[in-house]
């Protein structure tokens, strides 16, 4: 099934495919540190659906007689954002603020660029319109995790100054 002239989204697609298959095991050591079961289930479906998107992409440059190149090197660079979202010492507020989740839709949207080209052909058009939505749900639900997080992290900082003030006070 290979196309008779090279795509000119072909690019795109191996760069998703790369960025998407990098971004799962990031999510996967974030979900098998963190002790908020709630915060592991939604950085599970994350991680699941950036593996996905990034084998459908390999995939649609397989039907189109291409593959993906440059993932080794992906690879390499993302080892110290494993590290970090496995880490036991920083606190899940702490991986949100050095791996750049969480932050909610931005002013520039990232994907308002994609249909740009107007030779992508339907199969192609359907999986990006797919990857799109889902990025964007995926991004609300980071979101929403963080405000989550920051909330009860706020929340145990009052109620520890709070105990710390009742200590004071019992001793004076």
């Amino acid at each position: 099934m290979a196309a008779t002239q090279k795509p000119s989204y072909l690019g795109l697609l191996n760069a998703l495919a790369i960025a998407e298959t990098a971004a799962e095991p990031i999510f996967d050591a974030w979900a098998d540190q963190t002790k908020d079961a709630e915060l592991a289930a939604a950085l599970r479906f994350v991680g699941m659906r950036e593996g996905e998107h990034g084998k459908a992409f390999a995939k649609r440059m397989l039907e189109l007689g291409y593959e993906v190149r440059g993932a080794d090197m992906a690879a390499k660079r993302n080892a110290s954002a494993v590290k970090v979202a496995g880490s036991k010492k920083l606190s899940d507020l702490e991986k949100f603020a050095a791996l750049g989740f969480g932050k909610g839709p931005q002013k520039v949207d990232v994907f308002d660029g994609m249909f740009q080209d107007k030779t992508i052909d339907p199969v192609t058009g359907g999986l990006l319109g797919r990857y799109i939505a889902e990025e964007r749900d995926s991004t609300r639900l980071l979101a929403a995790q963080h405000r989550r997080i920051k909330k009860a992290a706020k929340l145990a900082a009052k109620q520890k100054s709070g105990k710390k003030g009742a200590k004071q006070k019992k001793a004076a």
